[in-house]
């Protein structure tokens, strides 16, 4: 017997031994492709680096001073805020509705009807921009073609070549190749609310519109504080590939984002210190605006 115990409690460190194996590989790919990067991105951020090497100087917080300054970074700022105040809220709702209609409607051809709305999301970003470019493309577009069919000669125009325009094909783009994403994710946890709740509702008389606001939205809450925090930061993210395949920036910044600009300043133009500190505030507004999102939805659970 107490050979046994002896025994057991040699076997103890065991486990810790084997969980510290297994999440090491974790722990060391974490460093070398993101603590070290997101390190080194605000180490150069200090400096005039005008390349990767080593012979660079500290400037210390003039790359983020005269970013403030930059007339070209401060359009792109505003027509990231202004896709982040937009996209997230329109893509968030929309799948809403979509899920709710797939959910309660119970078609037969419920499977195809969400394959065909999650599809948008399987292509390359590269691929949608592209696909949509053709679509917004002022002379063989389906847009321009569709409207001169309905006798609309004079909303046409070239869609992506008018500073009026070419954000908001941007932004439409983002919720067409998204709003499948979140649609699988609130059907998911629409299953999860009990049938009965929606059975009493329609013997109350509620409309499939009062179910939504009134049952599904609470009842999804939290589910929705997370959709709405990535949708967010997805829109910052994704923004850049199609602001850079679509419209490449313009005309004259019109479409250019944070991280669009990033690019051309760092790839382009070789400004790597200047371009580096534009990563870092990107990066902070984008944690900021979660920890916002998150503490705003915690709020809101506490006040029930």
């Amino acid at each position: 017997m107490k050979n046994r115990q002896n025994r057991q409690k040699k076997a103890q460190p065991l486990p810790v031994l084997f969980i510290c194996i297994s999440v090491l590989p974790a722990v060391i790919l974490t460093l070398m492709f993101t603590i070290w990067p997101t390190v080194q991105a605000l180490y150069l951020s200090f400096t005039n680096a005008t390349s990767l090497g080593l012979n660079n100087k500290f400037v210390w917080l003039d790359n983020y001073i005269y970013m403030f300054h930059d007339k070209s970074f401060i359009q792109a700022l505003k027509n990231t805020a202004k896709l982040m105040a937009v996209v997230p809220v329109i893509t968030i709702f929309c799948s809403l509705v979509l899920a709710f209609v797939l959910n309660q409607c119970k078609l037969k051809e419920m499977v195809l009807y969400r394959t065909i709305l999650y599809f948008p999301n399987i292509v390359s970003l590269t691929v949608v921009g592209i696909i949509w470019s053709f679509v917004f493309h002022p002379n063989v577009g389906i847009v321009n073609k569709i409207l001169g069919a309905v006798g609309l000669e004079s909303l046409q125009r070239s869609w992506l070549g008018d500073s009026k325009t070419a954000l908001w094909c941007i932004a439409f783009t983002l919720l067409w190749q998204a709003a499948g994403y979140y649609m699988v994710m609130h059907i998911a946890a629409m299953d999860g609310i009990s049938p009965e709740i929606y059975e009493s509702a329609t013997l109350d008389g509620a409309s499939a519109w009062r179910k939504l606001i009134s049952i599904t939205m609470p009842l999804m809450k939290d589910i929705i504080g997370i959709t709405f925090v990535l949708a967010l930061s997805g829109t910052i993210n994704l923004s850049f590939v199609l602001s850079q395949v679509m419209t490449g920036g313009g005309p004259n910044g019109a479409s250019s984002v944070l991280l669009q600009y990033m690019y051309t300043q760092g790839f382009v133009n070789g400004n790597f210190g200047y371009a580096m500190a534009i990563t870092v505030f990107t990066l902070a507004i984008s944690v900021a605006l979660s920890m916002l999102s998150r503490k705003l939805t915690d709020a809101s659970e506490g006040g029930q």
